[in-house]
């Protein structure tokens, strides 16, 4: 079961996926992000740490969040690990969006 998350931390919106972010869930993904941008935070987080497998799809969504945030909202993504950070690498999209190890890591970034 794919689950979307999403919290609050200091005007930083995190959405955090669980599972697989493939053809199927990625419009889920989206949706939440979307739901996100309403409340106008002051950046967001995507949260992969607990994605055991990121498809193309969702891929996709986070190069359309980043192209959709430009110059507006500050925009991070939390991948560590071979299902998530090494495909994000491989097809040059860390080269697009911020990237980090963790949460913590990507919080004080997008605070600076």
């Amino acid at each position: 079961m794919q689950q979307f998350t999403e919290h609050q931390i200091d005007g930083v919106l995190v959405v955090a996926a669980v599972g697989a972010v493939d053809m199927l869930t990625a419009p889920q993904l989206q949706e939440a992000i979307n739901a996100a941008l309403d409340r106008q935070p002051t950046g967001v987080v995507v949260d992969l740490t607990a994605v055991d497998f990121l498809g193309s799809a969702g891929m996709q969504v986070l190069m359309t969040t980043r192209r959709q945030l430009e110059g507006t909202v500050k925009f991070a993504v939390v991948a560590d690990g071979p299902a998530t950070s090494r495909p994000l690498k491989i097809t040059g999209i860390a080269d697009y969006v911020d990237l980090f190890s963790t949460l913590d890591v990507a919080l004080r970034n997008l605070a600076g």
